[in-house]
Formats: structure tokens, sequence, C-alpha cells
């Protein structure tokens, strides 16, 4: 197989590896995947409120004038307002800067301790925003929720990767997609009820924030630290009464040596950061650190998800119709997890990126096709082709949220050793940010010029991202989160690289 499938039983002491499903581990992983209901609530908050007339009247009053004005003299183009996106891409510049922070305080006190101060940055920013008066007090708001998405997204994938057992690593990780896609509809769902509430329904929206932060906050007080973590920070004995009390045994040896091994490599490591670029680390760089976040967002899902009320309303459907319609995109979210969750343990990583990808790249084809033929030009779309697209989209949608938006994260998460895992994670957050804070930002006015040009590039870029899974992943299901590195040994291709080290072309951590 291209992607080079390792069997689990040429590994080290995977076998040896025992578990039971225990409600303390249940508990701690629900608690932990609330991190990504911020991210979710935000994701779908903001585009819905953009697009609601009270909120454009204050703030963007050019925007509500442009918006009303004649069909044929706006199409694609009414909401393109390089400030009105900055709103939403804010949040996801300071992301990007505050991960390297989170990567130090995730790495020295734990993962727990990200956790909960991005869920009181959080708080903080939601409040603000709710409470703005201004664009800068919108701003500082998003800014403060940027923080916090920041912290949390850092920290709650390695979080929920380390406390898995191995072989059911895949179902637990995806919690967090899970709860993003629930934080995600409720958002749509809260959007749709606070539009009718004149004139101060956005500022409710904007607020509820509030409830996922305080809900983490108080829940991550209770929750334990990981034992990859407590290994790492050297506090050996704590780390293994973790361990037990999360595998429900006491015959916890084997995966307990792989730890401590892992945290005596760790400590001979002086940054980190540089240690990424060392060749025996660099497939899982370019993979999980570079490629798949950057792919994750190039999908174009983000920017439905940002902008579905936008999209809805620009292609001709009514303000309400349009936030109607997001609900239905977020309910495919959710099922679409759902599905992954109970499946990708049993038929892989790469089997959902490639098989997914394919769905996608139709579905974006179809949709660029229909708009070319019955959109543009004062021409307003029928009720059938209107539906016909809500349908696209959320078969769209639908394998995006079994495949690149769960794998997205969950793939990253397990790829790297104990020794550069939080500076790793900070770099997958900061890329994907990097690349989610362009398509917020310049998504709109692409769509303004390339009309529906835009979905046949996303379908050439996952064409390109399927391309690359198929190639260049090696399949880790089931493989413990010590051990994957194995796998780059036995790849047809990173094998080659490892190999060059190994031969002293590279210096040597």
């Amino acid at each position: 197989m291209a992607g080079g499938f390792v069997d689990s039983g040429s590994l080290k002491r995977a076998h040896l590896y025992e578990h039971k499903i225990t409600a303390y581990l249940i508990f701690s992983c629900v608690i932990g995947a609330l991190g990504g209901s911020l991210f979710g609530y935000d994701l779908g908050v903001s585009g819905g409120v953009t697009s609601m007339d009270d909120f454009l009247k204050e703030f963007f009053p050019h925007v509500y004038e442009r918006k009303h004005a004649n069909l044929e003299e706006t199409d694609y183009c009414k909401y393109d307002d390089q400030m009105l996106t900055l709103f939403t891409s804010s949040l996801y510049f300071a992301a990007l800067i505050s991960t390297f922070g989170a990567s130090s305080l995730t790495k020295n006190k734990g993962r727990k301790a990200s956790i909960l101060v991005g869920s009181v940055s959080f708080f903080i920013g939601a409040v603000l925003n709710a409470a703005a008066m201004n664009i800068a007090m919108l701003i500082i708001g998003r800014i403060l929720l940027g923080v916090g998405i920041g912290f949390g997204n850092q920290a709650v994938p390695l979080y929920l990767s380390e406390m898995a057992p191995a072989k059911i690593r895949g179902a637990v990780n995806q919690l967090f997609q899970l709860t993003t896609c629930l934080g995600i509809l409720v958002a749509n769902l809260v959007n749709y009820g606070t539009e009718k509430l004149h004139p101060w329904g956005w500022r409710l929206s904007l607020g509820l924030a509030t409830v996922p932060a305080t809900l983490m906050f108080v829940g991550g007080i209770f929750c334990p630290e990981t034992p990859n973590s407590l290994v790492e920070q050297g506090r050996i004995d704590e780390g293994r009464v973790v361990l037990e009390k999360i595998r429900g045994t006491r015959n916890v040896d084997a995966e307990f040596d792989d730890l401590l091994e892992a945290s005596n490599e760790a400590k001979s490591i002086k940054n980190p950061f540089q240690n990424l670029l060392l060749r025996k680390n660099r497939p899982q760089f370019i993979i999980g650190a570079l490629c798949i976040p950057a792919f994750q967002q190039l999908t174009g899902n983000n920017s439905i998800l940002f902008y579905a009320p936008v999209i809805f309303q620009t292609i001709g459907f009514g303000s309400g119709a349009s936030l109607y319609s997001s609900v239905i995109t977020s309910v495919a979210l959710v099922l679409a997890t759902l599905i992954s969750m109970a499946l990708v343990d049993k038929f892989g990583r790469r089997a959902f990126f490639i098989e997914a990808g394919i769905e996608m790249i139709l579905c974006m084809v179809a949709t660029a096709i229909v708009l070319a033929v019955c959109f543009g030009n004062g021409k307003k779309l029928s009720f059938e082709v209107a539906i016909f697209l809500v349908i696209e989209i959320f078969l769209f949608v639908l394998a995006y949220g079994r495949s690149w938006g769960p794998l997205g994260w969950l793939v990253p998460s397990e790829l790297f050793p104990l020794e550069i895992r939080s500076a790793a994670q900070s770099v997958v957050v900061c890329v994907n940010m990097i690349f989610t804070a362009i398509v917020a930002q310049f998504f709109l006015v692409s769509l303004c010029h390339l009309k529906y040009g835009i979905f046949l590039l996303f379908a050439a870029l996952i064409t390109l991202m399927s391309c690359f899974v198929y190639f260049f992943l090696p399949e880790t299901k089931q493989v413990p989160i010590e051990e994957i590195y194995l796998l780059f040994e036995k790849h047809w291709f990173w094998k080659k690289v490892i190999k060059e080290e190994n031969n002293g072309t590279a210096t040597n951590a």
C-alpha cells in the first residue's frame, strides 16, 4: 500500500497494553473536549451575526445598504468589506500568536492549565463582544476570544490523545470535533432565534459564548492532568496513579514504561522547536504540523461554516431562510462526526480522508456548475435550484465532517513523540489559524471576484490533498501514541529521510 501501513504487531509493547473503559476516563475526556465547543460556537455564531441587519446597521451601515440594494448591482459582492471580515478573522490571528505562549504553559504546567487559561480568556472576550459599543470593543473582544481558542486548541487534542487507550484513541480524540460541531449547531440555532429579537438579538448571540467557557472552566478544575504530562513534569508516582485510574487496571507496566522512555528522551531536548526540524522528526513535521492543518482549512468547509448565512443570502435566500439553511449544514457536521467516531478506529484514517475527499470534490464541482448556469447577472435562484444547493452543501459538509474536520486534529495530535509534542501542537494550531484567518479574511472578496470559480478552486485543492494522503500518510489506527514514530521507519518514502540521519548526514539531538 502506498501509505505504508504497519501492522501494530511489529511494534514494541503495544500488545501488552491493557485497559477498561472507566467512568473516570469518560468524565475527564468529555470535560476536556468542551474546549471544542468554544471553537465551534464562535465558528457558528460569527457568520450569523454578520448577516443580521441590526448588527450591520450599528457597526457596518454601508454593508447594510449594499445588502438591501438591487440584486443586479451586487450579486456575489454584497458582503465584500475587509473591516467586516476582520471582525471574524481577528480572532484567528490572535489565536495563532497566543498558541506559542500556550505551548510553554502546556509543557511546563500541563495540558489542564492551558485549558483553564483558555476558558477564562474566552469568557472575558464574550462579555466584551456582547457589550460592544464600537468596532474597537468588538475587535478587542475577538482578540481575547482568539487567545482562548489558541490555548484551548493547543491543549485539548493533546489531552484527549494522551488520555485515550490506543485502540479507541481515534474515537476519543474526535470528541473535540464533536463538541466543535455541537457548538456550531447550537450557535446556528441561537442565531435563528435571536435574529427575531430587535435590536439586541446579536448581543445575546455573542454573549452566550460565556456558557461553554464557564462549563469548561468549572469542569476543568475537577479533571486530572494526563499521565504523559505528569511524567514529563517529573511527577512520576502521580502519573502512575492517574494512568491506573483511567485504564481501570493496575497492570499498566508496558504503557508506563513507554511513558518513562519518552520522558527520559524528552529531558535531553533543550529546544523542542529546533528539534522539530531534525530529519528523524521531519516526516511528522511536514505531515502533521504543516500540511494537514493547512489542508483542513483549504478544503473550503470553514468558509461555508463562517459565512453560511452570508453565502445563502448572497445567492438569493432570505435572512430567515439563510439562517435555517446554515442550521441544516451544522446538523450534517454533527452526524458526520458521530459516523467518524464510530468507524475511524475500524477503517482507519486514510480510508476516511480519501473516500470523503472524492465526495467533496464532486460536491464542489456540482455547486460551481449550478451557480455558473443559474445565478449571477441579476438572475435569481429558483426554489428547486436553491434546494439542490442546500443538498450539495449538506453532502459536502457531511463528507468533511467525517474526514478533514475531525482527522485534521486527530492525526497531528498522535504523530509526535512526547519530547516535542507540545511544541509541535503549537505549530499545528498556528498553521491552522493562519489559514483559518486567511480564509476568513479573503473568502468574501474571493467570492466577489471569482464568483462560482471559488468552488472549482476548492475542488482542485482537495484533489491535491487526497493525493498527498494516499502517498505520504501512514495508517495510525490502534497504534500506541508513543510508538507511532516506528511507522515512519517502515514507510516507503519517509524511511529514506530517517535513514539519512542514521547514516550521519544530519545532526542528532
